[in-house]
């Protein structure tokens, strides 16, 4: 859990709440077919129950985030160019919505999908 201090009080922002952020830009980024469990206890959790927050796995420290995003991508596509565009808006959006700086994105490809076989 993360907290941030104000004159009002303490926010404490949830793990879950930074990886909802985090899994959204990446859905969004060009490419991104899907996110991809990280291990086989990952992906029994995404089967036995609705797991929204699978691909996404992040470390907080009191320098900031780190973020492990795991993907399926498009076959075909520069995978170097999918993975940079993943790993700055996953930053910038991260930064932008919860306000906590981001030291590290790192993408990892799970796979390719032909998504178009001809």
């Amino acid at each position: 859990m993360t907290s941030q201090q104000n004159p009002l009080g303490r926010i404490y922002i949830l793990p879950q709440a930074i990886k909802s952020v985090a899994r959204h830009a990446a859905l969004q980024s060009y490419g991104v077919i899907s996110l991809a469990p990280a291990n086989v206890i990952e992906a029994a959790g995404q089967l036995l129950r609705k797991n929204n927050s699978y691909g996404v796995n992040v470390t907080a420290d009191s320098e900031g985030l780190y973020l492990d995003i795991n993907l399926v991508i498009e076959y075909g596509l520069r995978i170097k160019t999918v993975t940079d565009s993943v790993a700055e808006a996953v930053k910038y959006n991260v930064e932008k919505t919860m306000g906590i700086p981001v030291n590290r994105v790192n993408v990892h490809v799970r796979g390719l999908r032909i998504s178009n076989p001809d």
